[in-house]
């Protein structure tokens, strides 16, 4: 009796996947035309990105990020540390503090702070400082503390899931070793919470560049003031609003390169659960120890 003939090899097709793939390659074609037939001097919009105005609106724009993100890190992390106090009085008042600036338009706390003379025409801080408050807080201080109050309420919440997500063995392990409370927190919480704590810290400060831009309400020059600044002298909106747009794109994308490294200087998971606390901590609470195949 002869031998089966083997069944023929069919390869599969991805009808889905060609049909999905021309689709979006004709959307692009009829963006790019759209683009190519619209009312803007393409020419012009190069010559608008190094302007000597949009120069210091992105000076200022990326001053303004970088400080207001510093200062937020920093009161995030002492909030969440409230947060999550024995304390019920430095609980509840984290947890009010993080209801206020979170609950709050950023916008209308920038307006706060920018009016703030209206109610209080003096800041009189014995021993500190007395000055008039519209000299004392400036267009630019306004819009750097309602970003960054705002922004550290963020912070908090973030710092605080990054805390809660680190074993609680890695605590204890400290304990027996002689570690205080801070060494603890120095270097064994926060290294292994940073992992937690990078990803929506990057997300936040991409968001913190581009929301400077709600500082041009009150007349700080940034990359969107001065792009206003341009058009309302050659009245090219549009020249002017895709000059800016380049700046933020670079901006993000420099932004977006910073935390790819940053997350990959802080290892993963995988490495940080061999160190010897992870393993000590295992040990306390009961947790057998399995050594992968690489160790």
């Amino acid at each position: 009796m002869a031998a089966p003939e083997p069944l023929p090899i069919v390869r599969l097709r991805h009808w889905g996947r060609w049909i999905a793939a021309v689709v979006i390659l004709a959307l692009l074609a009829l963006l790019g035309i759209a683009l190519g037939n619209a009312q803007i001097e393409w020419s012009q919009v190069p010559d608008f990105v190094f302007f000597k105005v949009m120069a210091t609106g992105l000076l200022n724009t990326v001053v303004l990020a970088v400080l207001s993100q510093a200062v937020a890190i920093v009161l995030g992390v002492v909030i969440a540390l409230l947060r999550r106090s024995a304390n019920p009085v430095a609980r509840w008042f984290a947890a009010g503090y993080i209801w206020i600036f979170r609950g709050l338009p950023v916008l209308l706390q920038i307006l706060l702070w920018y009016n703030l003379a209206l109610v209080f025409p003096v800041i009189d801080i014995p021993f500190l400082v007395h000055a008039q408050t519209n000299t004392l807080i400036s267009a630019f201080t306004a819009a750097f503390l309602g970003l960054a109050l705002n922004e550290s309420a963020y912070m908090a919440e973030i710092v605080r899931a990054g805390l809660n997500s680190v074993d609680s063995g890695q605590t204890e392990a400290a304990k027996s070793i002689g570690m205080t409370p801070a060494a603890t927190l120095r270097r064994v919480v926060l290294p292994q919470a940073m992992r937690v704590i990078i990803p929506p810290t990057g997300n936040d400060f991409i968001n913190m560049l581009k929301g400077t831009s709600m500082a041009s309400v009150i007349g700080v020059t940034e990359l969107i003031h001065a792009a206003n600044n341009i058009s309302s002298n050659n009245l090219l909106v549009m020249e002017t609003l895709l000059a800016a747009a380049v700046w933020y794109m670079v901006v993000v994308t420099v932004a977006g390169v910073g935390q790819h490294y940053l997350e990959r200087a802080f290892g993963s998971s995988d490495r940080l659960d061999r160190g010897p606390l992870t393993r000590a901590g295992k040990a306390l609470r009961g947790v057998p120890l399995v050594r992968s195949a690489r160790a």
